[in-house]
């Protein structure tokens, strides 16, 4: 096969991944916490025509080798965890991180999750819990006769008791990670620990660089859609040409074919 054809198809697979990566993007515009990732490309190795040489003698100019490259390939599809924006909703239960930091959250298998996904709710056994009844840690019991729930900024929650007496049922712990980006998402608005993220360094908000946080409000998807529409225009024509040079060498390997008859 023409190498140039091999080169443009890695050139068309590139974009079409791009685009995939854009389009999850956008299809998570609305979703609570998300963070909008970015595929990253690098060139693939290359074809010595010729090697360096040395013109005239040792001490005249040296030539550079002649090379020729053979295309392109996913080199990672990288998170971005710029902060969204926070959104008011006024519910007590909803709760967003300024800053670093994710809720940690025990999963059905007995694991450990991360999530920045802050829109709680409270489980049949009065447990705190999120939308798909994981169980923030650490365990934290409302009673059934709570009422006026406060979560402070520094994670402390607390209800009023009799309509008077204020009562504390524990304090919200949250962790953050040396590189958040090498966390693997498992769906649900839930991350995993991987190697590449480091081990969780858990902490209280607002100790040692965790963020704060602010009852009443969500945080929002940090994609920017315009963004988004510019980069898919960019993909979409680069993949375009790509495709032209695909027919362009099979219309230049047709007339070699033809001069040979």
């Amino acid at each position: 096969m023409n190498p140039a054809l091999r080169t443009a198809a890695t050139g068309m697979m590139a974009q079409q991944t791009r685009t995939e990566v854009i389009a999850n993007n956008l299809a998570n515009v609305n979703t609570t916490g998300f963070k909008r990732s970015r595929a990253q490309f690098e060139d693939l190795l290359y074809q010595n025509l010729q090697g360096p040489s040395v013109i005239g003698g040792a001490d005249a100019n040296s030539a550079g080798a002649i090379q020729v490259g053979r295309g392109t390939h996913l080199a990672g599809i990288m998170r971005e965890n710029a902060q969204g924006s926070l959104e008011s909703t006024g519910r007590p239960l909803d709760v967003a991180i300024e800053g670093e930091g994710y809720f940690q959250v025990q999963t059905p298998s007995g694991g450990t999750a991360y999530t920045r996904d802050g829109g709680f709710q409270i489980s049949d056994q009065g447990v705190l819990t999120t939308n798909q009844g994981n169980q923030v840690i650490p365990g934290i019991k409302i009673p059934s006769d709570a009422t006026q729930i406060s979560i402070s900024r520094t994670g402390v929650v607390s209800y009023t008791k009799s309509g008077k007496e204020t009562v504390e049922l524990g304090r919200i712990e949250i962790a953050r990670f040396s590189n958040p980006s090498g966390l693997q998402a498992e769906g649900s608005n839930l991350f995993t620990e991987t190697p590449a993220s480091g081990q969780a360094i858990a902490g209280f908000p607002g100790d040692e660089s965790m963020g704060l946080l602010l009852q009443g409000s969500l945080e929002g998807s940090n994609v920017e859609v315009v963004q988004e529409m510019v980069d898919m225009i960019s993909a979409q024509r680069a993949y375009e040409l790509n495709s032209k040079a695909v027919k362009a060498t099979d219309e230049m390997s047709q007339v070699a074919n033809e001069l040979v008859r």
